[in-house]
């Protein structure tokens, strides 16, 4: 009996001695690394042995000296930094002030900079705008290839970059394209030129978009075409009417009764134009007919990218033969290249042509474009087939025709041989332009004519060619998200009823872009949950049922890495969500619960609370969607310099981390 109690003695000062020993130091261990990494204001209340209550004074007072140094280092920044806040205020002014829509990107196009316009254009283009207000398509760090196609804008970038390479006194490219809702845009793209130079050029570091959406102009102006063809055909038949019942009126023995049945004829055809002439001015009195929106551009330099296109996309060699360099066209060259692309395409497969050539010349107020080769001949049908099929390019597709471009211009194009050569070509009428006046190019491209507002970090561009786990964490591009449900078992039945979420973007919480929406379970909500997150089945009716949701978050979460707390528990809602919506998160996903763990290991707490508490994070919003998700952003942010110090550097860093704490092991 003695020998037991002495053993249980012997294992409670074993336990004390272990908690002295080991617990105690580590804990220590953790509060320095919070005041180092994160909350330099915080202290270290002195426990444990006399030993360690020294160390935790020890510490205290270099804490006290090293926030003083501090302080005063960052009165100085404060300084410096005012100059630079100042600058972005003025462009900030500058931008929000501006009528039109501007987007600034970087060569990768992604977008570094939006005005206010520029955000409500694009909320008009949302499939979803009260969820996202339009931040599911813009936004900084997103891709303005979700809005333009790729190939629209590399081709706006090359033509400006062979205007550089002519010393082009504007180096601008205007073009005119379709957003996937259907809208039409008018889109002016200028270069953003670096500092340094390429092979003797200013180097292109990015572009600036200046768009006007122009979807409803063009809709008047096509009922106004239909009008006025209405108004054509049925005055043509008016007058054939009243020409022929006043041919009649010439007979001198003509009876009374058709007499006047021929003078109805012609008062009721006179009231029936003069009706339709007062319909046409009332609809468009003051407007003038305007076709497709065309611009000008130098006649060679559409030649000079109609060869560099199917000398690339086809290896069809290309030559010149009697191009005029002063012929100016006004055309929509996107179009028009596909078309020709085309064009030289069929030529090659079904003809085995392995040669092609350019001919432009002035016609009066046209101009002709001659696509020219030699070898077999082709039949009219061929060739009537080859304008009306939709045209397919080098693995590119349109819904377009070439007798839609054709049109397009108001031109006309045809087959025409040259039999004594053995040869044939397409002609292309498409219409003039009068040359643009040229300003001295040297003063432009100096740069004094173009004032600087601000200095873009963004436009320092990483390497693409690493994996994404080789990434540092602090140049992704995160989603925070959080939710709030009807209950904690998403594998039996609840649901989710909000949705939050926001971004970081070159290591800053942007709390402007962010996703905030209401979703109806189209179940019943229970009163334990209202509890807890505040949202009441009132406030559920009439919002949007998942299907219509979780689409335009993936579309706003879209190439970020995704980030929560308790990220399993997030996650495994969306996960049961894929068949019924069709919607799947492929992306990486992090945890502040695991990393929490993976930093502070002898932390009793991982919850956001705790955490957030240890980091010097207010607490707002709480238990709401996007409040917590703007605090998990928060601690996020504080915790990639800690995780740097233990070298966990990249996402697959943190990825491996994560995996290895007891944390990564619950399951829902």
């Amino acid at each position: 009996m003695i020998g037991l109690v002495g053993a249980g003695a012997a294992a409670v000062l074993m336990r004390s001695f272990a908690e002295e020993a080991f617990a105690a130091p580590a804990q220590l261990a953790d509060e320095v690394g919070l005041i180092v990494g994160t909350d330099p204001a915080r202290r270290i209340k002195p426990a444990g042995s006399p030993e360690l209550q020294r160390i935790a004074e020890s510490v205290n007072q270099l804490a006290d000296q090293r926030r003083s140094l501090q302080e005063d280092v960052e009165v100085r920044i404060g300084e410096a930094r005012r100059s630079v806040e100042e600058e972005r205020n003025r462009l900030a002014a500058l931008m929000s002030e501006l009528n039109q829509s501007v987007v600034v990107c970087n060569l990768d196009g992604r977008i570094l900079l939006y005005n206010n316009r520029a955000r409500l254009q694009f909320k008009a283009m949302s499939d979803t705008p009260t969820a996202a207000g339009g931040g599911e398509i813009i936004g900084l760090g997103r891709s303005i290839y979700m809005v333009f196609e790729r190939s629209l804008i590399a081709h706006a970038l090359e033509s400006i970059q062979e205007r550089i390479r002519r010393r082009s006194a504007q180096p601008v490219a205007n073009f005119v394209t379709t957003t996937r809702a259907g809208q039409l845009l008018r889109v002016q793209m200028a270069p953003v030129l670096g500092s340094g130079e390429a092979e003797g050029e200013p180097a292109v570091s990015g572009f600036v978009l200046m768009l006007d959406n122009i979807t409803r102009n063009f809709e008047v102006e096509t009922r106004r075409d239909q009008m006025l063809h209405t108004l054509t055909e049925g005055s043509r038949s008016s007058l054939a009417n009243l020409r022929a019942a006043a041919e009649m009126l010439e007979y001198p023995d003509l009876d009374a009764e058709l007499k006047d049945r021929f003078l109805k004829v012609i008062r009721d055809e006179v009231q029936g134009m003069s009706a339709r002439l007062d319909d046409t001015a009332n609809a468009f009195a003051d407007a003038l007919k305007t076709r497709w929106p065309l611009d000008e551009m130098l006649g060679a330099d559409l030649v000079a990218a109609a060869q560099r296109r199917i000398e690339k996309k086809l290896g069809l060699p290309t030559k010149l033969e009697d191009v005029d360099p002063q012929v100016w066209v006004k055309v929509d060259s996107f179009s028009l290249l596909q078309a020709i692309g085309y064009l030289a395409s069929r030529l090659s497969e079904e003809f085995e042509v392995r040669e092609v050539r350019f001919r432009l010349s002035a016609a009066g107020r046209l101009v002709h474009l001659d696509l020219i080769w030699s070898g077999q001949a082709m039949s009219t049908e061929t060739v009537m087939a080859w304008e009306l099929e939709p045209m397919t390019f080098a693995g590119e597709s349109s819904p377009l025709t070439v007798r839609d471009v054709i049109e397009r211009h108001d031109g006309e194009i045809w087959l025409q041989r040259e039999k004594v050569q053995h040869r044939a070509f397409f002609r292309l009428l498409l219409p003039s332009a009068v040359p643009q006046e040229q300003i001295e190019a040297a003063a432009y491209l100096k740069g004094d004519s173009r004032p600087e507002y601000y200095d873009f970090d963004l436009f320092k561009q990483t390497p693409a060619s690493h994996e994404l786990d080789d990434c540092l964490l602090s140049e992704l591009t995160f989603t925070v998200f959080d939710t709030e449900t009807t209950g904690l078992n998403p594998s039996e039945g609840d649901e989710i009823i909000q949705i939050g979420a926001t971004r970081i973007v070159n290591g800053k919480l942007r709390k402007s872009e962010s996703f905030d929406q209401l979703v109806d379970p189209q179940r019943e909500l229970p009163e334990e949950s209202t509890k807890i997150h505040g949202i009441t089945p009132d406030m559920l009716v009439g919002q949007p049922a998942m299907g219509k949701v979780l689409p335009a978050f993936h579309a706003f979460a879209e190439d970020t890495v995704l980030v929560a707390h308790n990220a399993a528990f997030d996650m495994r809602f969306l996960q049961l969500k894929e068949a019924s919506t069709g919607v799947r998160f492929t992306q990486p996903v992090l945890d502040t619960l695991l990393l929490s763990a993976v930093l502070h290991p002898s932390q009793e707490s991982h919850r956001l609370e705790a955490i957030s508490e240890r980091m010097g994070v207010s607490v707002m919003g709480r238990h709401t969607a996007l409040g917590d998700a703007i605090v998990t952003g928060e601690v996020f942010l504080r915790m990639i310099p800690l995780l740097a110090d233990m070298g966990v550097r990249t996402l697959g860093d943190a990825r491996r981390a994560s995996e290895k704490t007891y944390y990564a092991r619950v399951k829902y």
